[in-house]
């Protein structure tokens, strides 16, 4: 095995990182956790920031509100975008012919 980089490779990499490389079950994993942790990461936020606007200004909203309204929305259109973005990735890894 060499240890030196494929030329071909080299089109489909973000900050080194040869994306365009993932075989379609990486793809589908690196789908799944992106929006995971997009979900938990706005979610959150969303705890924090509805903590702030309570306590500030003598609110009352649910907390609950921040895992429907905010965390699954960010994650679903997180997910549906690295899924789209990875399939068309790999899709045009295979009508390549690599």
């Amino acid at each position: 095995m060499s240890t030196t980089a494929n030329p071909a490779s080299s089109t489909g990499r973000l900050f080194g990182i040869p994306i365009g490389d993932f075989g379609w079950f990486a793809s589908l994993l690196l789908s799944f956790s992106l929006g995971f942790a997009s979900f938990f990461g706005a979610t959150f936020l969303g705890i924090f920031g509805l903590l702030i606007y309570n306590q500030g200004g003598h609110h009352t909203v649910n907390y609950a509100d921040s895992y429907r309204l905010i965390g699954l929305p960010v994650g679903i259109g997180v997910l549906l975008l690295s899924l789209i973005l990875f399939g068309f990735l790999w899709v045009r890894r295979k009508v390549a012919g690599r």
